[in-house]
C-alpha cells in the first residue's frame, strides 16, 4: 500500500483521499502501480486548485462582476463535492468561503455606485429638461434647434434611472422639444409668407423703376426714385432666390436714370461755366458797392447801383451746379447789407416815432416852465423846503428834456 499526506492506495488499485469526514474512495487503476496512480488523482487536485487559484484572484481584483463571481463560485463548489482527485480538499472549500464576503462587499459597492450613477443620471435628465424648456420659451431660430439635437445625444448616452422618473422627465424634454418645432416653423413659415408679400411688391418697384430709367425729367424723377428706395427698404427681404435678380434689375434702372442725369448735367455745367465768368465780375461790383455804402452811408446810391447789377446777374443765365452755393451765397451777402442799411434808415426816420419824441419835448418843456414858476413863487414866500423840493425836481426834468431833444434830432 501506498500513502501520502491527502490520500493512499491499497492492493487492488482502489485510491482513497483523506478528509475530515474520513477517507473516500476516488477510482481505481489496477493497471498503474501505486505510485502511478496516486500522482494521477493527486494532479487532478493541483489542475483544481489552479482553478480555485484563479477564480479568487478574479474575484479579488474585481475581474468578475458580483453575480458572475458567484455563480462561478458556486459551479467549483459543487465539483468539489465528490470530486475524484487527491489533495487538501478542504483548503480549496475554505478558500472559495473566503470569497462570500468579498463578493458581498463588492455587491454593496456596485449597488452604490450604480445608485450615485442613477442621482447623477437623474440631475443631468433634469438639467437637460429644464435647458430644452428654456429653449422652448425662447426665439433663437437657429442656434435653438442646434442645441436642442446635441442636448438630444447627450440624453440617449445617459442611462435611465427609475421609470417614474424616467418618463417624467422625458416627457418635459419631448414637450419642449415638439413645442419649441412647432414654434419654430409657425415662425419660417410666417416669415415665408412675409417673403412672398415682398417679393410681390419689389417686382412691383422693379417694374416702375425699369420705366422711369429713361425718363429726362431729372427733378421729378429722382424724387421718385427715392420713394421707391424707401419702398424698397419697407418691403423686408424677398425670397433668397429671386431677392438678389429684383435687386440687380431695380439697381440697374436707378443706375441707367442716374447716369443719363449725370451726364446731361455733365453737359449743362460745361454750357454754363461762361455764366458763372460773368457773374464773379458782378459779385464784385456788389461788394464794390457795399463797401461803398459802408463808408459813405449813401443808401440810395447804393440801391440803384445794386439794381442795375441784380438784373445783369438775372440776364447772366445758371451757372454749373457746384458754383451756386458759393456765388449766390456771395450776392446774398451784399443784399443782406443793403436791407440792414434800410432798416437801420427807417428805425431812424419812422414819422410816428418823431412825433412822439417831438410831443415829449413839448410836455417836458411846459412842465419844467410850469416848475419854474413854482420854484420863484416858493422862494418868495422863503419856503425853503419846497424850493429844494422843486429844484431837485426840475434837474431830473432838464436831464430827460436833453435826452428827448436828442432823440428828436436824431428823426430829423
Amino acid at each position: 500500500m501506498t500513502t501520502s499526506d491527502w490520500g493512499r492506495v491499497d492492493g487492488d488499485g482502489t485510491v482513497y483521499v483523506k478528509t475530515t469526514d474520513g477517507e473516500r474512495a476516488v477510482g481505481q487503476m489496477p493497471d498503474a502501480t501505486p505510485e502511478e496512480a496516486l500522482a494521477f488523482y493527486t494532479k487532478r487536485y493541483e489542475n483544481l486548485s489552479l482553478e480555485v487559484d484563479l477564480l479568487h484572484q478574479r474575484v479579488l481584483t474585481g475581474v468578475l462582476s458580483p453575480e458572475e463571481a458567484t455563480s462561478s463560485v458556486k459551479l467549483v463548489r459543487e465539483q468539489l463535492v465528490d470530486v475524484h482527485a487527491v489533495g487538501d480538499i478542504a483548503a480549496l472549500v475554505r478558500k472559495l468561503d473566503e470569497l462570500g464576503p468579498v463578493i458581498a462587499t463588492q455587491r454593496d459597492a456596485r449597488r452604490a455606485a450604480k445608485a450615485q450613477r442613477v442621482a447623477e443620471a437623474r440631475a443631468e435628465k433634469e438639467r437637460l429638461a429644464g435647458e430644452a424648456e428654456k429653449i422652448a420659451t425662447g426665439r433663437d431660430w437657429r442656434n435653438g434647434a442646434n442645441r436642442l439635437r446635441e442636448l438630444l445625444d447627450e440624453w440617449k448616452k445617459l442611462p435611465r434611472i427609475d421609470k417614474a422618473a424616467d418618463d417624467e422627465l422625458w416627457r418635459r424634454f419631448s414637450s419642449a422639444r415638439s413645442a419649441y418645432t412647432k414654434a419654430r416653423k409657425s415662425h419660417f413659415a410666417e416669415q415665408d409668407e412675409k417673403r412672398e408679400g415682398a417679393r410681390a411688391v419689389k417686382e412691383r418697384l422693379v417694374a416702375e423703376a425699369e420705366a422711369l430709367a429713361s425718363s429726362t425729367e431729372w427733378g421729378p424723377t429722382s424724387g421718385r426714385y427715392r420713394d421707391l428706395m424707401r419702398d424698397w427698404k419697407a418691403a423686408g427681404p424677398a425670397p433668397k432666390t429671386v431677392d438678389d435678380e429684383l435687386w440687380r434689375r431695380f439697381r440697374g434702372a436707378q443706375d441707367t436714370f442716374f447716369g443719363a442725369r449725370d451726364a446731361a448735367n455733365a453737359a449743362l455745367d460745361t454750357e454754363f461755366a461762361a455764366n458763372a465768368v460773368v457773374k464773379e465780375a458782378l459779385l464784385e461790383e456788389a461788394e464794390a458797392i457795399a463797401a461803398a455804402l459802408e463808408a459813405s452811408g449813401d443808401l440810395n446810391a447804393a440801391k440803384a447801383a445794386f439794381r442795375l447789377v441784380a438784373d445783369k446777374w438775372d440776364e447772366a443765365g445758371k451757372v454749373p451746379r457746384d458754383r451756386i452755393k458759393d456765388l449766390e451765397g456771395r450776392m446774398r451777402t451784399v443784399e443782406q447789407a443793403i436791407r440792414r442799411a434800410e432798416d437801420d434808415q427807417w428805425r431812424r426816420t419812422d414819422p410816428e416815432k418823431s412825433a412822439r419824441a417831438d410831443d415829449m419835448v413839448s410836455k417836458l418843456e411846459a412842465a419844467i416852465a410850469e416848475a419854474e414858476a413854482k420854484l420863484e413863487a416858493a422862494r418868495a414866500r422863503g419856503d425853503e423846503k419846497k424850493v429844494r423840493e422843486l429844484e431837485e425836481n426840475l434837474q431830473g426834468r432838464r436831464s430827460f428834456l436833453e435826452m428827448a431833444k436828442k432823440a428828436s434830432a436824431d428823426y430829423r
